[in-house]
């Protein structure tokens, strides 16, 4: 009995541990308040239910509702004013929904300059460029903007690397210098014939 209940509290612990709030709580004092604003890092909007209990400080009396805090943003959730000559005692409860209510408090937001995630694709990415190459250019220009992982060799810049590329498809280094689409590598696999962004998203998918 006693090692099941050992196993039991070890996964509670571990679920415990192993989820992590999506939304941060700020705490910015001036002079006798305490404001409380959610930071929200994610890609996705929640709902916040948030209350403060404890002593030394007054509050507003109303019933703590769902606020709603966008993407990347930072939303002010609630203050409370300390009394004089006191040091506020509180403790913090916070609820986050990804279920959103029509119902939500939707307060003024400051948009966070936080880029989008990286992504790291099925196979890995790495591109051979060659100067005046539009296609090439194009294609970067794509990968860049979407966030995606993939490392881009300029082959005027690396002469043993286009020595090595070209000994693979036949080509002096002359040819390689005027090639008009780039060479990729997908997984360790060299494509030559990919000239665009779809063509490159379709072979990477591709199993």
């Amino acid at each position: 009995m006693t090692r099941l209940l050992l196993f039991l509290f070890c996964i509670c612990l571990n679920q415990v541990y192993g989820q992590q709030n999506p939304i941060k709580i700020v705490e910015k004092p001036s002079k006798n308040r305490i404001a409380f604003y959610a930071v929200n890092e994610t890609q996705t909007d929640y709902d916040v239910l948030f209350e403060v209990k404890g002593s030394n400080f007054r509050q507003s009396a109303a019933k703590p509702r769902l606020i709603r805090v966008p993407a990347t943003s930072k939303v002010h959730l609630k203050s409370i004013i300390v009394f004089r000559d006191k040091k506020a005692s509180y403790t913090k409860s916070i609820k986050v929904n990804d279920s959103l209510s029509k119902r939500a408090l939707k307060k003024e937001f400051e948009i966070l300059d936080i880029p989008p995630p990286k992504i790291k694709p099925k196979k890995q990415i790495t591109i051979y460029t060659s100067t005046n190459c539009e296609a090439c250019d194009s294609i970067v220009t794509h990968l860049t903007s979407n966030n995606y992982i993939f490392r881009n060799v300029l082959l005027s810049e690396k002469p043993e690397v286009k020595e090595q590329v070209g000994s693979f498809l036949a080509k002096s280094p002359e040819q390689m210098d005027s090639i008009s689409n780039p060479i990729i590598s997908l997984g360790g696999k060299l494509y030559s014939w990919i000239s665009s962004y779809d063509q490159l998203l379709e072979e990477l998918n591709r199993d």
